[in-house]
């Protein structure tokens, strides 16, 4: 049975939040696999788009152009944990995933699963900055894997993505997906600058 856009984000979140409040404020000016990102703009960026994204679950309209230092906030983790709760109670309202929402009109689930898409590929972002692993639960990477796959096209057009990294045939499902996004998934915090600033939700 496929499971709800609140389900898998409430899973997702899960997996999420002990990176974010496992991120040191020693290391917020380090380096992250999104090359126009330290992992302070990437955590500003994940804050904007949970926030966004919970509105355009409530049909509100939202503004990706401006980013808030939502870090300047002393409590950023809690407060991490609230906006990612209330993404999860928006998201979870029924028929909340029927008709469209956002400026381009787009399914309303569609534009669940890319919310989902940018914390489950941020979270390991932020993780492989720090010199760690994330690895998100099945569940999630069945539903995100093909999402992104599908509008990966699109998403270069609009320069959300950068060109698919080439990965061997040995790699994991979810080496595909960071793969799909233009991501390196050797990455590493002493490696070559590279990478995009993946899914945005803009």
């Amino acid at each position: 049975m496929t499971q709800t856009i609140g389900e898998l984000l409430e899973t997702a979140a899960d997996r999420a939040l002990p990176v974010v409040r496992g991120i040191d404020d020693a290391r917020l000016g380090d380096r992250t696999p999104c090359a126009e990102y330290d992992v302070r703009a990437l955590l500003n960026h994940l804050f904007l788009v949970v926030v966004n994204f919970r509105a355009l679950a409530a049909r509100e309209d939202v503004d990706f152009t401006q980013e808030p230092d939502f870090v300047a906030d002393g409590d950023w983790r809690g407060r991490f944990g609230d906006e990612t709760a209330r993404l999860v109670k928006a998201w979870s309202v029924p028929g909340v995933e029927e008709g469209t929402t956002g400026r381009m009109g787009l399914p309303a689930r569609t534009v669940g699963l890319m919310v989902l898409g940018d914390l489950t590929v941020h979270a390991w972002d932020l993780a492989r900055a720090a010199g760690g692993d994330f690895v998100p639960d099945r569940s999630v990477l069945d539903e995100v894997g093909p999402g992104l796959a599908a509008m990966a096209p699109q998403a270069r057009e609009m320069k959300v993505f950068g060109e698919p990294f080439p990965v061997p045939e040995s790699a994991t499902a979810f080496e595909r997906l960071l793969a799909v996004t233009g991501r390196d998934p050797g990455w590493t915090p002493g490696g070559t600058p590279g990478g995009t600033a993946g899914a945005t939700g803009s």
